[in-house]
């Protein structure tokens, strides 16, 4: 059964009743699911003229016995779908509460009735069902996030399951060949093997770049940053180059070094939408073309530039030999969402050793204790659930979505209560979020420009406060410092031989992804993994 089907079930929409002693029970497994059991269901007058529409069996006899089991996959899929079984029949009792108050409430009003009772009496009954009333359709909007949370932990769970089948049926191909071709030799045997581990060797001296990973948009510098008149010099897979804007206010990019003498041209000035030299003068527009030579004949000069585009508030570069992609993808917040900072910062570590450490929120409560994870507790099983194929998801049990975006982006989104606070078990269930973005540029081989952009659905009025910006920015570097200590130390033994990949575990899962897309990448192949 899908989720589509699943929803299709719930034949009548979904509504609030009386607070009741809601007790939902972690099941224990190797998959976090709600078994919800030992309610106390209420009493509905059952002869009631609304009582057959809404006579739908108690699902709570059937609930699966795996109490104090560990659960496979399958057996996790089955309490789930129990849940959202139970969720549909709670909600029916729900819409039944509400429909008996309105009846109440008709037969409080009725002439017949007023005749015997004062009007105080009748104010007293009607604030009272008034009362019942709210906290009915209170339970409404409970009752329709826990169905949404349960059908969104089903589907993923699905994914789960197609995912373990065809790794099995590999498996079990595996098991088949081997058998086959070792039949002159061995006899036959039945034996259990385990699926094997992912290899990835991350180890020694960084390789140069490979010119495939250079045929991708890469966001090099945010709008505000660009001025008229001003320039940004910045390095990308070991090239130096400087964006300018040119006459007609667009922005271009050429590479940091004058035709003439090899002058860096970060060193001079904007003129007119053309970057001079301050050696001799020699001007450039944005296309490379050499436009001014003071003191001797104009000759026909140019300097590499490359494909620049501004959207969004980011300009964007194509710094590979391929024709550029026809377009460049979004990274703005989600709806609703405000930018409150957009801060710039050049590292010492090779990028991809950054994305790994990005991708990972497995360490949070082990290193940033000072910061933004100060008072977090330790999980005993953290996982970070996804597709079969793909490179985003969301963590468990952070409320946390995470997404790697191709070739050096990642993006994120925490339901937070205040501050530093985690609230809930999805970010569905939350209130508040800040959304961030992380943009790894590899400049060198130990050198990343790293692009920082925070977003806020709440609080709108931080973004007018004087020298927010400031706190923002000491307050990311902060978190930064505390990441890269042990991501230099990490850079350190991989450059003398120490593979930074020797043991893969579960909540590794979006970091292996992300490697195995770039040895992907780096082979050349055609169709890359875990991208549509």
């Amino acid at each position: 059964m899908n989720a589509v089907a699943t929803a299709s079930a719930l034949s009548l929409p979904i509504s609030l009743s009386r607070p009741s002693k809601f007790n939902p029970r972690k099941v224990k497994g190797s998959i976090g699911v709600f078994a919800v059991f030992g309610e106390d269901g209420g009493s509905i007058d059952k002869k009631s003229t609304w009582g057959t529409l809404f006579n739908v069996e108690d699902p709570r006899s059937k609930a699966p016995l795996y109490k104090g089991k560990i659960l496979d996959v399958n057996q996790a899929l089955e309490v789930a779908r129990f849940d959202i079984q139970y969720l549909d029949w709670r909600a029916r009792q729900d819409v039944l509460t509400i429909m008996l108050l309105h009846e109440k409430v008709v037969e409080v009003l009725n002439p017949l009735a007023r005749e015997y009772k004062s009007v105080g009496t009748l104010r007293k009954e009607l604030d009272g069902l008034q009362e019942e009333l709210a906290q009915a359709h209170k339970q409404v909007h409970i009752s329709e996030a826990r169905v949404s949370a349960a059908l969104d932990k089903l589907a993923y769970m699905e994914e789960l399951v197609n995912d373990r089948l065809l790794q099995d049926r590999t498996t079990t191909e595996t098991n088949q060949t081997d058998a086959s071709s070792n039949t002159s030799t061995q006899p036959m045997e039945t034996t259990k093997r385990k699926l094997p581990r992912k290899n990835i060797d991350v180890s020694g001296p960084v390789k140069s770049y490979h010119p495939s990973l250079k045929n991708f948009w890469y966001p090099v510098a945010f709008s505000a940053d660009l001025k008229e008149d001003t320039m940004i010099p910045m390095e990308c897979f070991e090239e130096p180059w400087v964006i300018f804007r040119g006459k007609d206010g667009k922005p271009g990019c050429v590479k940091n070094t004058c035709a003439h003498r090899a002058c860096p041209l970060d060193l001079g000035s904007v003129n007119e939408g053309r970057i001079q030299c301050p050696y001799h003068g020699w001007e450039y527009s944005t296309d490379g073309k050499c436009q001014k030579m003071p003191s001797t004949k104009l000759l026909d000069v140019r300097i590499k530039s490359l494909p620049c585009f501004e959207q969004e508030g980011m300009i964007w570069i194509w710094p590979g030999s391929d024709p550029p992609a026809a377009n460049l993808p979004s990274l703005l917040p989600p709806e609703g969402f405000v930018i409150h900072a957009e801060i710039v910062m050049e590292l010492p570590v090779e990028h991809g050793l950054l994305l790994d450490n990005l991708l990972d929120l497995a360490h949070a409560p082990f290193t940033h204790t000072s910061t933004f994870a100060k008072g977090w507790s330790v999980p005993s099983l953290v996982k970070f659930l996804t597709p079969a194929s793909g490179l985003q998801g969301y963590w468990d049990p952070y409320p946390i979505d995470m997404e790697f975006r191709p070739p050096c982006m990642v993006l994120s989104t925490i339901g937070i209560s205040k501050p530093g606070k985690l609230e809930g078990q999805s970010t569905k269930q939350c209130a508040t979020h800040l959304h961030q973005l992380h943009v790894c540029l590899p400049s060198s081989k130990q050198k990343t420009r790293l692009l920082y952009r925070m977003s806020l659905d709440f609080a709108p009025i931080l973004k007018h406060v004087p020298f927010m910006q400031h706190l923002w920015r000491h307050f990311a570097e902060k978190v930064l410092n505390e990441d890269l200590r042990l991501v230099l130390g990490q850079q350190e033994r991989m450059i003398n031989g120490a593979n930074i990949w020797n043991w893969p575990v579960p909540y590794d899962k979006l970091g292996v992804r992300y490697r195995q897309w770039r040895d992907a990448v780096e082979r050349g192949e055609k169709r890359l993994p875990f991208t549509k």
